[in-house]
């Protein structure tokens, strides 16, 4: 069995879908659904029942999977191993990030890196923090820059690298931008607009909102900070933005007594997965 085989075959069972799977491995939809027939026929057996565009694992698949999981990844570690014996940095890196941690945060570094080693071949995908938590954990990026989680993981090493201020903002021409003070309870009858509830950034809020037995009142949804800048920008609402997207002056930042909102941002990876040179020389630059 070829491990390209196997890398189709374990992408198209995580995504359920062969297109799903083309994008993830920057193949073309035929390709993938070649390499899935060849294992098929190496195997002779069917891996996926095919009824209209729903496709699921046969119990061959089903069989194979965790097999095939596991391979790949000790060919991984392999591949890995032996590029450090070397001492060299090069080979794959594989990062998940976070698009506002991404436009905002990471270009210095990844400019430094790619230039001082462009033999690593970087993979660099965005992503909500909260999903790139779950890749990391299963294996498929080796590291994660993102909004750290308010509860650590016990299987997760993470390391703070920047600490996030969070500001409460509304339009210029918002009722409450003329006022000189205010309190969370005078924020309690207005729409806001926050990420999705399930989000680190949207939980800390609830928090502070939940310590004061105060309704939020949550009118729009959005998890791209970018997008919630425009919105509260023409009045739609309040929001929460950190201080990294208040420079141009855009929208109104609120005096809001003794209510200040930190979080962390930084970088995890599985602590039972060994970090190759480029992950380590990332680290470090991240760091420094």
């Amino acid at each position: 069995m070829d491990t390209q085989h196997l890398q189709a075959f374990v992408a198209v069972a995580e995504t359920g879908s062969f297109s799903a799977a083309g994008q993830r491995l920057h193949l073309t939809q035929p390709a993938v659904s070649k390499r899935i027939a060849t294992l098929e026929q190496q195997l002779n057996s069917p891996l996926f029942d095919r009824v209209g565009r729903q496709i699921s694992l046969t119990h061959a698949g089903l069989s194979l999977l965790p097999n095939a999981k596991r391979i790949l990844q000790e060919v991984a570690d392999a591949e890995r191993a032996i590029t450090d014996l070397q001492g060299e940095v090069r080979g794959a890196l594989s990062i998940a990030t976070s698009h506002h941690i991404g436009l905002h945060r990471l270009p210095p570094t990844l400019r430094h890196f790619t230039e001082r080693y462009p033999e690593v071949k970087l993979d660099l995908h965005f992503l909500d923090s909260e999903q790139a938590y779950g890749e990391v954990l299963q294996g498929r990026f080796d590291l994660g820059i993102v909004t750290l989680a308010p509860e650590s993981d016990p299987r997760m090493a993470e390391d703070i690298i920047w600490r996030d201020q969070l500001h409460f903002v509304v339009s210029h021409n918002h009722p409450l931008a003329q006022r000189k003070s205010l309190t969370l309870a005078d924020l309690s009858p207005w729409q806001a607009i926050l990420p999705d509830t399930n989000t680190y950034t949207t939980r800390l809020v609830q928090a502070l909102f939940d310590e004061q037995s105060l309704t939020l009142d949550v009118g729009m949804v959005t998890n791209h900070l970018d997008t919630l800048k425009m919105m509260v920008s023409i009045g739609l609402g309040w929001g929460v933005l950190p201080q990294t997207l208040l420079g141009d002056g855009q929208v109104h930042p609120l005096p809001l007594d003794h209510t200040v909102i930190t979080r962390n941002l930084g970088a995890i990876h599985h602590k039972q997965r060994s970090l190759n040179n480029a992950a380590r020389v990332f680290l470090q630059l991240l760091q420094g």
